[in-house]
């Protein structure tokens, strides 16, 4: 590993679930990691639902924009975590991949996006400990 560890979250449409773990790893983690975020089929904008589940939490994810997964992006990270993107997400040896389990926000009002977020913090919380040596 570099300096500090590098993740990256992969969703279909890098929308929702990928750009909420990003933000929550990019706040919690206070510069420690580098983080990234990819979609195998980027959606157009990230999803209102996610944007406002976000800000409910205080951390503002409305200027993101869904990105292109490239097999660049999954080589220079330490760890990839998948969200739902199976056989799309290149796979690199010496890499560790984790795969979260989470319901896909896409077309869900704000009460059904809340657990998912609350999940998703609850994941990048014990990655967080795991990689920095640190508790939350």
């Amino acid at each position: 590993m570099a300096d500090k560890p590098s993740v990256l979250f992969v969703c279909v449409h890098n929308a929702g679930r990928s750009q909420m773990a990003a933000a929550w790893l990019t706040h919690l983690a206070e510069g420690r990691v580098e983080v990234r975020s990819a979609g195998s089929d980027p959606g157009a904008e990230v999803n209102p639902a996610a944007v406002e589940a976000m800000a409910e939490a205080g951390i503002d994810i409305s200027q993101e924009t869904p990105k292109i997964l490239t097999a660049d992006a999954v080589h220079e990270s330490d760890i990839c975590v998948t969200m739902g993107c199976g056989d799309t997400c290149p796979v690199f040896p010496g890499k560790r991949y984790l795969d979260w389990a989470l319901e896909d926000p896409a077309g869900q009002g704000i009460e059904a996006v809340r657990p998912i977020r609350d999940r998703i913090r609850n994941l990048v919380e014990d990655l967080l400990s795991e990689i920095t040596g640190a508790e939350q």
